[in-house]
């Protein structure tokens, strides 16, 4: 799933990981921006149709001891050690908008999720490293946007990702592997096909707990002026294995999401972040 507040806040966290190492030590508390954004989505892991948008939006980094929001999600930070933090945070993917799945015609349209809970995050070769390696360990329940009463499932995404971070100025890369398992309902709302949603070429199908897809990721950024600075990002999925792999809705094994974008600090704090 595409998260909204990482893509938003990923050019201004990655553009200050190429700042040199004394401006590095002192980042600011909050900034203020605006971005702007093309994406191409795979419509859902297995669709055979693209979502596309052109995105621009605010956006807010603050760097709270307790309240983060920043390149890796928005929550509250509960635990955090040189190697170690555990989170309460949000993310959220994108909806197929108004276009039509072909896959999906005449069922409910897939809107726009939103996901909430615990992560944890180990940095394994030490928070600091030029070239980190982190594992996180998510676990978050979705909901749709439009609906947060109605509960899509839940959802557990282990990552395993590479950051280089430039101690003088030059582009900040990173590349992540992991896999996104949900639980029976999670799964249902992107593959099941109930008996009244049955056509010939799309026979009911009961949608199980599992595996919903492995993912290979990368993403790059660089500061073109001190506040304006350029990112691209690319993901590709794989449904090898995968739980619901015999659902009439999965169209093709593989899928990509990517997108380029700008980001603009309008305004930052004189005060420095804690941490």
């Amino acid at each position: 799933m595409k998260r909204l507040l990482p893509l938003l806040c990923l050019a201004a966290t990655a553009a200050w990981a190429d700042e040199p190492a004394s401006r590095r030590d002192a980042p600011p508390l909050w900034e203020l921006g605006v971005g702007a954004a093309g994406i191409s989505q795979q419509a859902y892991p297995g669709s055979d149709q693209q979502a596309r948008r052109a995105l621009v939006l605010p956006y807010l980094i603050y760097r709270g001891k307790v309240l983060r929001a920043d390149g890796d999600g928005a929550g509250l930070r509960a635990v955090r050690t040189d190697d170690f933090e555990l989170d309460v945070s949000f993310a959220g993917t994108l909806s197929s908008g108004s276009e039509t799945l072909r896959a999906r015609a005449g069922m409910p349209r897939l809107g726009t999720l939103v996901e909430a809970g615990p992560v944890a995050r180990w940095f394994v070769n030490g928070r600091g490293a030029a070239e980190r390696l982190v594992l996180e360990l998510p676990v978050r329940g979705v909901f749709e946007l439009r609906n947060l009463s109605r509960h899509r499932g839940m959802t557990f995404e282990p990552r395993l990702s590479w950051q280089h971070r430039p101690q003088a100025d030059g582009w900040a890369y990173g590349a992540s592997v992991g896999a996104v398992v949900g639980d029976r309902r999670l799964g249902a709302a992107f593959y099941g096909v109930m008996a009244a949603e049955a056509l010939p070429d799309r026979p009911a199908f009961d949608a199980k707990a599992g595996l919903i897809a492995w993912r290979l990721g990368g993403s790059v950024a660089k500061s073109l002026t001190p506040d304006l600075r350029l990112y691209a990002f690319g993901r590709l999925d794989s449904l090898a294995g995968a739980a619901n792999r015999d659902s009439a809705l999965v169209r093709q094994t593989t899928g990509f999401t990517y997108g380029i974008g700008l980001s603009y600090t309008l305004m930052r704090s004189a005060a420095s972040a804690s941490d």
